[in-house]
């Protein structure tokens, strides 16, 4: 019997706007750490250890990386699937 993966305790949602942003800031001799912006708010994304590299800190980035992906194409198809190719904002 496979363990079943936990549910969030609790959800935090930040929107998307004008001033977001996001950067990848990569240091030579500790771990990168992902910023995300949104207006006052920044969340740090940062692996376990600051100078040791696990196999799961490899297969969330990269599952990071995928999601991310597929994130940026569904926000793409709803910007230009629509006829007009204003996406949803534009109807």
């Amino acid at each position: 019997m496979g363990r079943r993966k936990a549910r969030p305790a609790s959800t935090i949602n930040l929107k998307v706007g004008r001033g977001a942003d996001v950067r990848n800031h990569p240091y030579p001799q500790q771990s990168p750490v992902l910023g995300l912006v949104f207006g006052g708010t920044q969340v740090l994304v940062t692996i376990s250890a600051n100078d040791h590299v696990t196999l799961d800190d490899v297969e969330f980035a990269r599952s990071l990386a995928r999601e991310a992906a597929l994130f940026a194409g569904a926000v793409e198809s709803m910007f230009h699937g629509l006829p007009n190719g204003l996406g949803v904002a534009g109807r």
